[in-house]
């Protein structure tokens, strides 16, 4: 159904962007890059014969306009994406998954065993973007952000259960565990860095 990718980077540089009344120099190099990625999109999606109500590269200017034109449209959660790809950091592959919907059945035994439910995979990976944007109208693309100084959180929880989860559950919460372990070493370099990257941005499409 979608490959599933995370980056990490600061959500509020992507917000100060999409809402800037002036944009700087670097927000103007960064919005060209988007754009660039916008038709990137919408090229590969004529590829595979899809043709959207609101292409990716008008739904990235509507959303620098303020004003969307369409309440359920995916081209708006594209657009959103190639903004968030200008600031955050390469992005690190979680696999090809056939069911985006299996991560759900995976929640409900990771809480059964004492996950909370906001650490749970479906929770974190599909909470949504940080603002509010038109429905894309299906299940993929999809995008969820966390808390990079969660991500320990995260590890505790997964490591405590692991041993009593159903063999597939396991190996869907190991992909997982083993990205949020990095994350949170690299939450520990950020800070003491003194950087700004808090945001671990997850992307099905």
């Amino acid at each position: 159904m979608g490959n599933l990718e995370m980056s990490t980077g600061d959500m509020r540089a992507v917000i100060r962007l999409l809402t800037a009344v002036e944009r700087t120099p670097e927000q103007e190099r960064r919005l060209g890059l988007a754009r660039e990625r916008c038709a990137q999109a919408d090229a590969r999606l004529e590829e595979q014969g899809i043709t959207l109500d609101v292409p990716v590269v008008r739904a990235l200017e509507e959303l620098l306009e303020g004003s969307p034109g369409a309440d359920m449209q995916p081209g708006y959660t594209y657009a959103f994406q190639a903004l968030v790809a200008g600031h955050f950091s390469d992005t690190y592959d979680l696999g090809y998954w056939r069911r985006p919907s299996w991560f759900h059945t995976v929640d409900e035994e990771m809480t059964r065993h004492g996950v909370p439910a906001d650490l749970a995979p479906a929770a974190i990976l599909f909470d949504g973007p940080p603002i509010r944007l038109p429905h894309p109208g299906d299940a993929v693309p999809c995008m969820g952000t966390f808390p990079a100084s969660r991500a320990a959180e995260v590890v505790a929880a997964y490591e405590a259960v692991l041993d009593r989860l159903d063999p597939e559950v396991r190996e869907t919460a190991e992909v997982l565990l083993g990205a949020m372990r990095v994350e949170a070493e690299e939450w520990e370099s950020t800070k003491r860095a003194g950087r700004t990257e808090d945001t671990i941005f997850f992307w099905l499409h």
